[in-house]
């Protein structure tokens, strides 16, 4: 089974890094000359995923503009949030519904999606595929994290994820299965709803990449990344 839509979540506001975000969306901001959404999607590209789903809220026009004036390969759809920001559970289950696919690919702009990752995706994939999951987290240690003030997340026992000492941190990717959402209605919630349920059935699956972190945590940290 080969995953063949991609969802990315471009839909918030982007406080953390006020006052850059109030007139451009995160997405949209720049490293070395290229937005973090053309990273992404450019990596999704090199995956060989022939579909992308975007979902918008704040400052969405330019995001519709952005992609429209670039003419990617890959075909994208532009999904609005609607009247409110529903969060990333939500807007992952609003883009769900725009698709027959069953799997799918779910990536945070926010961090910077170098090449350097295929080889790990591709095999995170194949784990997911092989192992029959309905969903896996692509996590690091912290100490690859080039912000040292993040915390972790979770902790990984071989590749189930459990709470503990923390020294993972989900990087922004994962893979889901569409029978996640089945409870649920498109309304404004986290994927931590459904993340939590699973860490409590102890079914919540985390993959291993050794890859350097980079992330738009705040405006120090961009500040510092252009400067990198």
């Amino acid at each position: 089974m080969k995953i063949n839509t991609a969802l990315i979540l471009c839909a918030g506001y982007g406080k953390r890094l006020n006052p850059i975000t109030l007139n451009t969306p995160k997405p949209l901001l720049k490293l070395k000359n290229v937005t973090m959404l053309e990273y992404c999607i450019n990596l999704i590209i090199n995956l060989k995923i022939k579909k992308i789903i975007i979902n918008t809220f704040y400052l969405g026009d330019q995001i519709s503009k952005f992609i429209k004036d670039k003419k990617f390969s890959a075909k994208i759809e532009i999904v609005e949030d609607g009247k409110e920001i529903l969060n990333t559970g939500g807007g992952i289950l609003n883009m769900i519904n725009h698709s027959e696919s069953d799997n799918f690919l779910v990536f945070n702009p926010d961090t910077l999606w170098s090449q350097n990752y295929i080889s790990d995706i591709i095999k995170m994939q194949n784990y997911y595929t092989s192992n029959k999951l309905n969903n896996i987290l692509l996590l690091t240690n912290k100490e690859l994290s080039f912000d040292k003030n993040l915390k972790g997340d979770f902790e990984l026992d071989n590749s189930l994820i459990k709470k503990g000492n923390n020294n993972f941190i989900f990087i922004g990717c994962q893979i889901l299965n569409k029978n996640l959402f089945a409870n649920y209605e498109i309304r404004s919630f986290s994927i931590k709803e459904i993340w939590n349920d699973l860490l409590k059935k102890k079914q919540l699956n985390g993959f291993k990449t050794f890859n350097k972190f980079y992330h738009l945590t705040d405006l120090d940290t961009f500040k510092k990344l252009k400067d990198f």
